[in-house]
């Protein structure tokens, strides 16, 4: 072989093992440990998803998944570190509406857009709240509270989990489509919110359904619908709030894994295919009913359509309640 035609050999050659390194390195995916990143402290609902879909992820992938809580401001604090991780699927977010839909208008300053950065892969579950009271308040139904609202003198008062939270969200769209006017009354964290609802120094709360649920069930808290489409299957008997006398009210947090935007196609898929592989399991499906979660079966393309759907909705009440991040 001449000099000049090695020389274009092992340019080839060098090339050809350039367009393959890629491909053998995602044939060995994942060599490592993946990261759940959930941007909120351990024990709500997003933490219990990410939970409990990590051992099934970890079965289908051959590699501990990992989850690690990294909660504030708002949940923005995690997914902004998922955003600008590396695009390789080592590190992924569990990823709801109830924090990114809204995030772009309540906070002006983001350091990155939850639509560019992170691309959706697949969702996992829908998860609505409940409207909770203290049993006190005089009313049966969503309509009557109603009716109860726009007659007193004085606001009713509206526990939520802090400014800008899904919950505290939930409750500005119901006065925005009841007509009604209630005096917010934020905490930092469901806690002391709901402990103050059960005490009577707050009339009522859309709270998670794990959290309420046992209240309800020994009559220490009334609940009059979930905020969610349909009923849940943790509270069969209780109808949606659309259903109890305010039509057309939704307000249910989807859930699903969102990865770093440039994740490559085959990785993105065996993620995919390791998150349905979980989701299938028994004990998993026993685990989102005791959490009142109906699971989801959309494929990337819907869950992003529908994150996108979210954001204009929940943005809109940001700006119509003028609702401010201190």
């Amino acid at each position: 072989m001449k000099k000049s035609s090695k020389k274009i050999f092992r340019a080839l050659s060098a090339f050809a093992l350039a367009l393959l390194a890629p491909a053998l390195a995602l044939a060995d995916y994942p060599e490592r440990p993946v990261r759940i990143v959930v941007p909120f402290s351990a024990g709500g609902n997003i933490d219990l998803t990410a939970r409990a879909i990590s051992t099934g992820m970890s079965q289908a992938l051959g590699q501990s998944v990992i989850v690690e809580n990294k909660p504030g401001a708002g949940g923005m604090l995690g997914a902004e570190q998922v955003a600008r991780a590396a695009p390789d699927g080592y590190t992924l977010l569990l990823a709801s509406t109830g924090s990114l839909a809204a995030a772009p208008a309540l906070y002006p300053k983001l350091g990155f857009d939850p639509v560019k950065d992170l691309a959706a892969s697949r969702a996992i579950t829908q998860v609505p709240l409940v409207l909770v009271l203290n049993p006190k308040l005089p009313v049966s139904n969503v309509k009557e509270l109603i009716a109860l609202a726009k007659s007193r003198g004085a606001p009713l008062t509206m526990a939520s989990t802090g400014n800008g939270t899904s919950n505290h969200l939930a409750g500005e769209l119901f006065q925005k489509m009841a007509g009604v006017q209630f005096t917010h009354v934020p905490y930092r964290g469901s806690s002391q919110a709901l402990t103050d609802v059960l005490g009577g120094q707050v009339d009522l709360m859309f709270d998670n359904v794990p959290t309420s649920l046992p209240f309800i069930k020994s009559g220490r808290l009334k609940a009059l619908g979930v905020t969610g489409a349909g009923r849940s299957p943790a509270l069969p008997q209780l109808p949606t709030v659309a259903e109890s006398g305010l039509a057309g009210f939704e307000a249910s947090t989807l859930t699903g894994i969102a990865l770093p935007t440039g994740v490559a196609p085959e990785v993105a898929e065996r993620i995919q295919a390791a998150m349905a592989q979980a989701m299938a399991a028994p004990k998993v499906r026993e685990d989102f009913a005791g959490i009142g979660a109906e699971l989801v079966n959309l494929p990337p393309a819907d869950f992003a359509r529908h994150m996108r759907d979210e954001g204009r909705k929940w943005s809109q009440v940001v700006r119509d309640a003028g609702v401010r991040i201190d």
